[in-house]
């Protein structure tokens, strides 16, 4: 997908546009140059709403709640969503020719802290925070007295 484009009209010649753009399976960027005369394909993408099932420790397993037909990604495919779920949330997944390539998670979710370490009482310069592991793993910062 496109990540930043620059419209140049140069006062001689003609106007090009310059973008950059990351592949969405290897998450390389690359930088293009194109005239205004250039076509680009439009991928064939689709967002849709599923439901996050489990994870097999290699892949991700989501469903269709309406078709209840169910498809798999791996961490690539989850873009670090994988760090917010921990099952039966309902997510949008992006679908290039029917293969996840993208998974967004719901905006808020519910997890409990498994881990955190004792908050010293006059360390407040930093803003008043630790780190503390949730139980899918990921780390967040939270207050003091937590």
């Amino acid at each position: 997908f496109i990540t930043e484009t620059e419209y140049v009209k140069p006062g001689k010649g003609q106007a090009f546009t310059r973008m950059k753009y990351r592949f969405i399976k290897s998450g390389r960027v690359v930088e293009m140059t194109m005239k205004a005369t250039d076509d680009v394909e439009v991928a064939d993408v689709v967002d849709t709403d599923m439901r996050y099932l489990y994870s097999d420790g290699e892949y991700w397993h989501f469903m269709d709640p309406d078709t209840f037909e169910q498809v798999q990604t791996d961490k690539a495919g989850m873009g670090g969503a994988d760090k917010w779920l921990k099952g039966e949330e309902d997510c949008i997944v992006t679908l290039w020719n029917g293969t996840p390539i993208w998974v967004q998670p719901p905006n808020f979710v519910e997890l409990k802290i498994t881990e955190t370490d004792p908050g010293v009482r006059g360390d407040t310069s930093g803003g008043g925070g630790k780190p503390a592991t949730l139980e899918t793993g990921a780390v967040v910062r939270v207050p003091l007295f937590v």
